[in-house]
């Protein structure tokens, strides 16, 4: 189509007495018998078209019959608005097109929800018309601002000396963490490709290729449940450098992150560098969590030592078994009644697999809660004094395991964030989560795994550990995290073969088994390697926090729901059995679930 088009969102007083072709869709309708007005519709935005019957009979004849989401082309003049009639709202609120004609280019359906407005709609029902979806104003708006995201990020990485180089989409299936996506081979039955989780061992043979600085947007699949933030399919802005340590690593990104944040005007604007740091160590003692969310306090206190041999049995019993007691200090909290922390607040200890929650009023007439009875004077001051506890506020105590208390009032400390308001959401934190553990132990199998992966170098302080305590040792992996949510990991990497040996003996995997799942990746190291880390951070969780939305479905263009399935093309779905028998896979029964 040829036709010089003016766009809807584009005219301005400026304009008045041009003549204008406009294409779009019908947003909303006012038939006024003689005047039928037209909000016209595009990825730019509306422009009124004024259709009068006495200057263009055949257009408003046209006109008279367009329903909503018709798709019409118009041809005129644009004028100015009276005055009155002017529309502050708009940007094009100063001006509208004067139809001489008007075509209709196709018709549509009623549409099985508003297009128009952004209200309420059941999201499987979005889902499953997302073309109509995507047609709703916050969601043109989320798409065009990820993709000047992925254009600025590309801009900047190429001003710092990356290279953007894509790796294969269908590779041979390693231990990631997750469940792969599982692609079979027609030309060798029997055997599968994967789906990359991530390009990780791609991109660090790319170091071993010599090109120093490697980035690219990858799209990525692992199989594992879903949540907000989550989704089966995810992009990740990926990058690996050689010759470098930690502090280039996050250079880099501290360059490229705020530039294209601060172009896509996200919120919070002009990021802060370097952003802070803080280890996972600090992280968990403080915050509870290893994702802290820094815009508001509200800390973790170690109250052990304090209640060691206190008169509440919960408390010393728990310490006396190894555990730990922590309290936080919700201040102005003498609000928080016992329904409110026995019911919901203790709800969410639980859901962190606390056994219950302990509480503690300072209040003007003395201390308060069923619990106070059982300490003495000497001990509530210096609850009070850890806690930093004054006249009005309230202690919320866990008393269980470390890991478990730290998991409970971190869940309450962010839950309590939330409920009342101890941060601005317009405010963006950004910090580097540093110094993680090596090792972790899975708690269904009692194994020890690589926290981050195999291929993570060892902190320099702690190698003396990985025989004797290797649970102990920290590795020199990083997390970026925003506003309490990890947007992205990375590592310094093992370059030493002994070490990488050490480390696989460590996992239980023998130097045959190493070789058979990463042999290509040892052997390729064998030809000279340099030192070498990088990064991998999701797009769509950055796009989340830049635009201040909680579903990753929406900066997604077409993302699963929440089961994995795409109601749109009602994936995945069944195949012909001769496709199945062309790669000789049968299908076999369903158990039943008892």
């Amino acid at each position: 189509m040829s036709t010089a088009r003016t766009y809807c969102g584009t005219p301005r007083a400026g304009d008045a007495g041009t003549l204008a072709t406009a294409f779009g869709w019908v947003d909303r309708r006012r038939d006024q018998g003689g005047l039928v007005f037209i909000d016209l519709r595009d990825h730019t935005g509306i422009l009124q078209v004024v259709i009068d019957a006495n200057d263009a009979p055949e257009a408003h004849r046209a006109a008279r019959d367009a329903r909503l989401e018709w798709v019409l082309r118009f041809d005129g003049e644009i004028r100015l608005r009276a005055p009155e009639n002017v529309n502050p709202k708009r940007e094009t609120g100063e001006v509208e097109l004067r139809a001489s004609a008007c075509t209709v280019l196709a018709i549509a359906k009623t549409p099985p929800f508003p297009v128009n407005e952004d209200s309420e709609v059941d999201e499987q029902l979005r889902l499953r018309h997302r073309y109509l979806d995507l047609r709703r104003v916050h969601l043109q708006r989320n798409l065009r601002a990820r993709a000047k995201f992925c254009t600025e990020l590309r801009r900047a990485m190429g001003e710092i000396g990356f290279l953007e180089i894509e790796t294969p989409m269908m590779i041979r299936a390693t231990p990631e963490g997750a469940r792969d996506y599982l692609v079979p081979s027609r030309l060798f039955p029997g055997s599968f490709y994967a789906l990359p989780q991530s390009p990780q061992l791609y991109k660090q043979l790319s170091m071993v290729a010599g090109f120093d600085r490697y980035f690219q947007l990858a799209h990525c699949m692992r199989d594992e449940d879903l949540r907000a933030d989550r989704q089966p399919e995810f992009t990740q802005l990926d990058i690996e450098m050689s010759f470098i340590d930690e502090d280039d690593v996050f250079a880099a990104l501290e360059y490229a992150i705020p530039s294209a944040w601060e172009a896509c005007d996200f919120r919070g604007g002009r990021l802060d560098v370097p952003f802070p740091r803080m280890t996972w160590r600090q992280a968990m003692d403080s915050y509870g969590v290893d994702k802290p969310d820094t815009r508001f306090e509200l800390l973790l206190h170690d109250l052990t030592s304090i209640v060691r041999t206190s008169g509440f049995r919960v408390f010393a019993e728990a310490v006396a078994a190894g555990g730990v007691v922590k309290g936080i200090c919700v201040k102005g909290g003498d609000d928080l009644t016992r329904s409110d922390i026995e019911g919901q607040l203790t709800e969410v200890a639980r859901g962190a697999r606390a056994r219950g929650l302990a509480y503690l009023w300072d209040r003007a007439d003395g201390w308060q809660g069923g619990i106070a009875k059982f300490f003495t004077p000497t001990e509530l001051d210096a609850i009070a004094a850890a806690t930093g506890a004054e006249t009005g506020d309230c202690i919320l105590m866990v008393a269980d395991r470390p890991g478990v208390v730290n998991s409970a009032l971190g869940a309450l400390r962010n839950h309590l964030g939330r409920a009342r308001g101890l941060y601005d959401e317009q405010r963006i934190d950004m910090l580097w989560v540093t110094e993680f553990p090596m090792f972790e132990r899975s708690e269904e199998t009692g194994e020890i795994g690589a926290a981050h992966h195999p291929f993570t170098m060892v902190h320099a302080d702690d190698l003396d550990l990985l025989e004797s305590d290797p649970l102990a040792v920290r590795s020199r992996a990083y997390d970026l995290v925003v506003n309490g949510r990890e947007i992205g990991s990375g590592s310094i990497r093992i370059t030493d073969p002994a070490i990488q040996q050490r480390v696989l003996a460590a996992l239980g995997i023998d130097a045959e088994e190493a070789h058979r799942k990463f042999g290509f990746l040892l052997e390729a190291f064998e030809y000279g390697v340099p030192p070498h880390g990088g990064w991998a951070g999701g797009i769509d969780r950055m796009v989340m926090e830049g635009l201040g939305t909680d579903n990753i479905r929406d900066v997604i263009a077409f993302p699963k729901n929440q089961q994995g399935q795409e109601p749109m093309t009602d994936a995945p779905a069944p195949v012909e059995p001769a496709q199945l028998r062309e790669l000789g896979i049968g299908i076999l029964p369903t158990t039943p679930t008892p």
